[in-house]
């Protein structure tokens, strides 16, 4: 069951429009900061209270249209079709919006099992005190009165709803499909409902936070400047796209330092959002360019800023944020007042230098001190459940194996880890060794290949779009080519970024698209997805493509966040700390991963990590005592006498 307040309110900007009988709008009333509810009158029936601090406005929800497709943005418009009033709802957190959607629908699909409205006359003639009661939260029983009614009007009119796909919205809590879309499942947080094949409503669940990152989000949520930090494994994005959920899109912009990392949480990258380039130029020229029009507008609308994959950010680069940050909002305030979510993991891989520069953390920049108010560990493993698998990547992570680990990690060699067609995944170092072997291995392959080209929303944009896509360009393919999926398709069956398959064959037609076996046992068709990225200006970007990458090869840098299944390593040729570590952390299991010429010399942590990480602990371990020390203290001021 959920909170009835997270299920039934949100707080969000709101305007409410009065329509003619043409749908043109003759009244409008914007409200910046809204509450807006649902609940039940005197007389049990649905209301949408809109509050907008001082006096509220109540409609009742007789028959209305709901608007969907801009939902991950925060935004949603709910059309009182009866009254010709409409509601538009924007900058609420998703996840909230989520929640609150689903419960309007499935409370109404459920309302109407209940019986007849009540006509205006029999409303007079009740008689009853006016009285307005939040809705009750979402319980099993509301889901399955709705999906019975859903029943009902599918087996009396089955072609009813013929050739109602391209209305303007459908009716009496349905919701919107404009156009069809491959990933409406994947982007909008309500999935979009066919009107004709109306699909089993659900409790709105997901997974849920363990205590560790419900803590830092109650952190963030408190609105304090966070650090979270973690191995691999522990959920860092999983958490971060909650954190994303939680604030206001207007306000809110999550970046990360790499095209692919921000990809993940649906962000754009930190130096697209700063402006000013590589930042190598003097400050003066970098405020200079951070003044531009385009990127003004990302520093002063900015209240919170998510960077993900911090390790790879340059200590002096986050010091020049923080300075323009100042100066561009004209505030003394460390980064200018602007809220950090700042995660990552410094064991994991540095920034990237020119030469024999001396490389430089963000912990280590003037600024990062004043910047964090909460550094915060999550310590529990859930990408691996073997605990002495996870014992010996915990001892790579720190640059120490034991001569029991390496005698782990040698044997591994023998593994064999190929099954049903499906070969090892090689972690590379160096982009073009991935390059070189996935073109060799594609042309050793018989029979001829198809190529699938991907759809850009914009040609011109095309290099921007693939520093940020998990996905090429241009994808050829042949039978028996080795693949990888790049997209959570249903994480049930197994079909997750990062599972390993084989194509066993593609479709007949025109498209042809191709038929995979993968790992888990599955196999599908693999069919045209979207990813949707952030460019400046607020402008969305987005690449149609199949959901797959070559993966006899793919490079350590490319893997960060990903779970593979079968995967072999070569080592020899690792050339920073913490490669690895995550090279070898990116295996789901022991049995899975096959080590190519282990050498324990390869296994290097940086030595002002780990002095920056042991002080964290002494901190973290310094305030749990002191806390304890606070509470016990008052437990015995409170002991009778």
């Amino acid at each position: 069951m959920l909170p009835g307040t997270e299920a039934a309110e949100i707080q969000c900007c709101a305007t409410v429009e009065q329509l003619n009988s043409a749908g043109q709008t003759t009244k409008r009333q914007a409200i910046r900061r809204a509450l807006v509810t649902l609940g039940r009158n005197e007389l049990r029936e649905m209301i949408l209270r809109v509050h907008d601090g001082k006096v509220h406005q109540s409609f009742l929800l007789r028959e209305f249209q709901l608007f969907t497709r801009f939902a991950r943005d925060g935004k949603s418009t709910i059309k009182l079709v009866p009254d010709n009033i409409q509601v538009l709802i924007s900058d609420c957190p998703p996840d909230r919006l989520n929640i609150f959607l689903k419960t309007l629908s499935i409370k109404h699909q459920a309302f109407k099992q209940e019986g007849k409205p009540l006509g205006d006359r029999a409303r007079m003639l009740a008689g009853l005190p006016r009285s307005f009661e939040t809705i009750s939260p979402l319980q099993l029983k509301d889901v399955q009165k709705a999906n019975e009614l859903r029943g009902k009007v599918n087996a009396d009119s089955p072609t009813k709803h013929k050739g109602m796909k391209e209305r303007a919205g459908n009716r009496a809590g349905s919701l919107q499909v404009k156009r069809q879309r491959t990933d409406s499942d994947s982007h909008c947080p309500v999935k979009s409902l066919h009107p004709a094949k109306k699909p089993a409503l659900a409790l709105p669940v997901g997974r849920k936070l363990s205590t560790e990152q419900s803590l830092v989000l109650s952190a963030v949520l408190s609105g304090k400047n966070v650090f979270f930090t973690g191995s691999a494994g522990t959920g860092k994005s999983f958490l971060l796209k909650r954190i994303v959920g939680s604030l206001p899109p207007k306000s809110t912009y999550a970046t990360a330092s790499t095209g692919v990392a921000a990809c993940h949480i649906g962000g754009t990258t930190l130096h697209a959002f700063a402006g000013i380039g590589s930042g190598s130029a003097p400050l003066e020229q970098c405020l200079e360019l951070a003044l531009r029009p385009g990127v003004l507008q990302h520093w002063t609308s900015c209240r919170h800023l998510i960077i993900d994959e911090v390790s790879m950010v340059e200590g002096e680069f986050f010091d020049k944020l923080e300075a323009i940050a100042r100066s561009i909002r004209r505030s003394s305030e460390p980064f200018g007042g602007i809220q950090l979510i700042v995660c990552g993991d410094f064991l994991q891989l540095p920034p990237v230098t020119k030469g024999k520069e001396k490389i430089k953390f963000c912990f280590q920049s003037r600024s990062w001190r004043k910047c964090i108010h909460v550094n915060m560990e999550l310590t529990e493993v859930r990408r691996q459940t073997d605990k002495t698998f996870i014992s010996l990547l915990q001892a790579v992570r720190l640059g120490r194996v034991t001569e029991e680990d390496t005698a782990q990690l040698m044997r591994t060699t023998y593994h064999k880890i190929e099954k049903d067609g499906i070969l090892a995944t090689r972690l590379c170092t160096h982009k073009d060794d991935v390059e070189l072997t996935n073109e060799k291995k594609l042309q050793q392959l018989p029979g001829e290949s198809r190529i699938f080209e991907a759809l850009d929303s914009d040609p011109q944009l095309v290099k921007m779009i693939d520093a940020q896509s998990p996905v090429g360009r241009v994808l050829q393919l042949k039978v028996g080519a080795q693949v990888m999926l790049t997209k959570n398709l249903e994480v049930q069956k197994g079909l997750v970024n990062g599972a390993r398959g084989v194509v066993v064959g593609f479709e007949t037609g025109n498209k042809g698209f191709p038929l995979v076996r993968f790992l888990c046992g599955v196999t599908e068709v693999m069919k045209m997805q979207r990813w949707m990225f952030k460019a400046g200006n607020g402008i969305y970007l987005s690449r149609q493509q199949l959901p797959l990458k070559l993966a006899w090869a793919i490079s350590i840098h490319k893997s960060q966040g990903m779970s593979l299944d079968c995967v072999e390593i070569s080592l020899s040729r690792v050339f920073e700390s913490g490669q690895a570590y995550v090279a070898l952390s990116r295996a789901r299991s022991l049995q899975g991963l096959r080590v190519m010429d282990f050498d324990p010399k390869v296994v290097r942590a940086n030595p002002e990590v780990l002095q920056f990480y042991s002080k964290l602990r002494k901190e973290r371990l310094l305030l749990q005592a002191s806390m304890e020390m606070y509470v016990g203290r008052g437990n015995k001021e409170n002991e009778p006498l």
